[in-house]
């Protein structure tokens, strides 16, 4: 299972604001500390700022900061945000599914059980814990 960059970026920005508690964080600055692409790193920002994970303040001074308390956000949250589906199987969407042996395979099963298990354990850890 592989999540996609979108989360990866999303968790990134969250632990690099969560990092600097005591001032307003810039997209460039985290987007130079990690290496990675600014317009995505954008992307990403206004996600987190709408649903709200972190605040946002516009204009030449601005930047952005913790909506909530580190302990409040959790890493499952997150994950769900930008993972909405976790089809980590063809299978798992009926839409788009079109493998022949859904109604004999027992293997759907098996990995819906790993999923959830995967998820519980993310349930359990906070922004804080990572911090």
């Amino acid at each position: 299972m592989q999540l996609t960059s979108y989360t990866d970026y999303s968790l990134r920005a969250l632990l690099y604001i969560g990092k600097h508690p005591d001032r307003l964080v810039t997209v460039s600055e985290i987007t130079e500390h990690y290496g990675v692409s600014r317009n995505h790193m954008v992307k990403v920002v206004h996600n987190l700022g709408a649903h709200g994970f972190i605040q946002t303040v516009r204009g030449k001074s601005g930047g952005m900061r913790m909506a909530k308390k580190p302990e409040e956000i959790f890493i499952a949250d997150v994950v769900r945000l930008t993972e909405p589906h976790m089809n980590i199987q063809e299978c798992f969407s009926r839409e788009t599914n079109t493998c022949p042996l859904i109604d004999s395979c027992h293997l759907m099963g098996v990995l819906y059980k790993a999923r959830r298990a995967f998820m519980k354990v993310l349930e359990e850890q906070s922004l804080a814990d990572m911090l």
